[in-house]
């Protein structure tokens, strides 16, 4: 997979910025997992991460962006270089030129539009100036929340993958929605 490039300036539509992730960002990610206990089961992971491992995760984060691996995209409010969530590119396919999104964001930052304009942010920023073809996002079913503002961001709705992943020891249904550079007009 070809590098992600470094954003040389915040992406923003006027409403939510999106900035390359930062060590800075990691006392508010931890804030976040003690604000939502489900977080990190929502994030896939078996429990919230310490900040040893964020930061580990943050100084592994330019040799993975410069293979093409993942990169990871911090929100903000416009006027404020506080973390107010993050949007992951995950799963990349250089063969397919796809990628996939996932995306959290604090608790007092929901429902207020943030994530749909943010996935859109980032979705145009892939299928644009990283020449992706196609960009997926998965949530479970009952997501809502995440699966409204996927749709908001003019994300479509492809259907529902039967047990797609292992979570807690079970198989798990996952809803899958794409972006695709058709929907950018």
């Amino acid at each position: 997979m070809s590098p992600f490039p470094r954003l040389a300036d915040p992406l923003t539509d006027g409403q939510v910025v999106l900035r390359d992730y930062a060590e800075r960002d990691i006392p508010e990610i931890l804030i976040a997992y003690q604000d939502d206990p489900r977080l990190h089961q929502r994030l896939g992971q078996n429990r919230p991460p310490s900040g040893a491992e964020l930061g580990s995760r943050a100084e592994r984060e330019s040799a993975a962006r410069a293979a093409g691996e993942y990169v990871t995209l911090t929100i903000l409010e416009p006027g404020s270089d506080t973390c107010r969530g993050q949007i992951r590119v995950e799963d990349a396919d250089s063969d397919h030129a796809r990628a996939a999104l996932a995306i959290w964001l604090v608790p007092q930052a929901r429902g207020r539009g943030l994530g749909a304009r943010a996935l859109r942010l980032a979705g145009e920023w892939l299928l644009t100036t990283c020449g992706l073809a196609r960009v997926e996002l998965l949530a479970e079913p009952d997501n809502a929340s995440v699966i409204q503002a996927a749709q908001a961001a003019g994300f479509a709705h492809e259907g529902v993958l039967r047990e797609y992943q292992r979570k807690r020891g079970a198989g798990v249904d996952m809803v899958i929605m794409s972006l695709i550079p058709a929907d950018l007009s």
